[in-house]
């Protein structure tokens, strides 16, 4: 299927996510001047309540969001890790996916602002998305009030946290167990090469030169690459994770490794659906009010979590 002509038009006038010589302070400083921009806030739809609260994560605390829907009686809840390839992002350049997220599904969302590299390196952002998800276990009276329905979520780098949270919650007897793992086009394996990284690193949003700043900022060692916390599939017991929905654009780098990783968990046994969005690029969950595919693959994801969740609608 061709590029989605509104992402073609849009890609044609926006500059790249990293210009040839921006720092790391540079890029976070567009990024969250997009997300700070009148047409994206405008945007943003209403949840029922939203306020910032201090959580614990991994040496110590760190912020995190709540959205709460419209409603009573117990909901879900999900613990939402943002992407921005382990470097960039937060929770407000990510305030109108997690305000869809909540609106859709129903549940209540707790975003986490966890340290970012490189002032802190692998593993330190993904010890924070551990321990946040243990302390919204802990918390869940104050949330959704139902300890059986925690899922984990994330896109980008955020969707990698989120699988590689799901699977050392699953080896702790002491939990908590999720009721389910959304991982939106996550990187999943950093140790090989695939064909999609080669086909789409240039001129479809998540090119070459912010993969390769990510990495430089993130992993000082090489020899982490095979490492199961940078590149889940490794993980020898994925059998063990809860039910999961995968969802790739065609039109990036990273779609091969996040289906890999779908296939490797569905012949594991684990309840998998995959979803690929044609005609769309990496970081669409951004695009929905404005590219109408991305909405409505954005409603496709919502619709599959609140499913998994168990929301009536």
């Amino acid at each position: 299927m061709p590029l989605d002509p509104v992402f073609d038009q849009l890609l044609r006038t926006m500059p790249p996510l990293v210009g040839e010589s921006d720092t790391v302070e540079q890029v976070r400083s567009k990024f969250a001047e997009v997300a700070a921009s009148p047409a994206v806030t405008d945007a943003a739809p209403a949840v029922g309540s939203v306020r910032d609260v201090t959580v614990r994560g991994g040496d110590g605390a760190v912020g995190a969001r709540v959205y709460r829907p419209d409603g009573e009686g117990e909901m879900p809840t999900v613990v939402y890790f943002h992407g921005g390839g382990y470097v960039v992002g937060s929770v407000d350049t990510h305030d109108l996916v997690c305000r869809e997220i909540c609106r859709q599904v129903g549940a209540v969302v707790v975003s986490v602002e966890y340290r970012l590299a490189p002032e802190h390196s692998f593993p330190a952002g993904l010890t924070d998305c551990v321990g946040a998800t243990r302390w919204v276990a802990e918390h869940i009276s104050e949330l959704g009030n139902d300890p059986a329905r925690i899922a984990v979520a994330g896109d980008s780098a955020g969707g990698t946290f989120a699988a590689v949270t799901a699977q050392e919650l699953a080896l702790d007897e002491d939990g908590p167990d999720l009721a389910a793992q959304l991982l939106i086009y996550p990187a999943t394996d950093v140790s090989r090469d695939y064909p999609s990284r080669a086909a789409f690193n240039e001129g479809y949003f998540l090119d070459r030169a912010a993969l390769e700043l990510f990495a430089e900022a993130y992993v000082t060692d090489l020899a982490l690459l095979t490492d199961p916390r940078m590149s889940p599939i490794l993980h020898p017991k994925i059998a063990q994770l809860p039910r999961t929905i995968v969802a790739t654009a065609e039109f990036d780098p990273l779609r091969d490794q996040g289906e890999a990783y779908a296939g490797e968990l569905r012949e594991a046994g684990v309840a998998v659906e995959e979803l690929r969005f044609d005609g769309l690029i990496h970081g669409f969950l951004h695009f929905g009010p404005f590219v109408p595919a991305a909405g409505e693959a954005v409603a496709e994801i919502c619709a599959s979590l609140r499913q998994a969740l168990g929301v009536a609608r």
